[in-house]
């Protein structure tokens, strides 16, 4: 995160809870995880852009989308500018947590087992997303 914490997209608390579904906001706001397989964008291969549920930010495009077999959507490289990342040490292990730069919300987590020429998995909830076909 930012080290003052300050987006370009702020709410307050009670705002983020009005604008999110329960489970967004738990995602989003409190670094939760959804299921594995539990999300329609997983399996989406249309033409198009995925953005933030929370803001409306293009975080991937779909030709940046690949099938990791792990039941979270999967993308090699992210729209330039639109995450940002931090260090997880949470669940006893050392990850990599990704959020949208915009607004702050997390995604999800980026790992070294992605395809080339990245190498990088980001590992994206798919309910922090919402899909804008072209």
């Amino acid at each position: 995160m930012k080290q003052d914490n300050t987006f370009e997209v702020t709410h307050a608390d009670e705002e983020w809870r009005r604008l999110l579904t329960p489970e967004q906001y738990w995602i989003m706001r409190q670094h939760g995880t959804e299921a594995p397989g539990s999300c329609a964008l997983d399996h989406e291969k249309r033409p198009g852009a995925f953005v933030c549920a929370g803001c409306g930010q293009r975080l991937f495009v779909s030709s940046k989308k690949f099938e990791s077999g792990t039941g979270w959507p999967s993308f090699a490289d992210p729209v330039e500018g639109a995450i940002e990342s931090t260090d997880d040490r949470s669940h006893g292990m050392a990850r990599m947590e990704v959020h949208c730069s915009r607004c702050g919300s997390h995604l999800g987590h980026v790992f070294p087992d992605g395809p080339p020429p990245t190498y990088l998995r980001y590992c994206i909830n798919g309910v922090a997303m919402n899909f804008l076909p072209e």
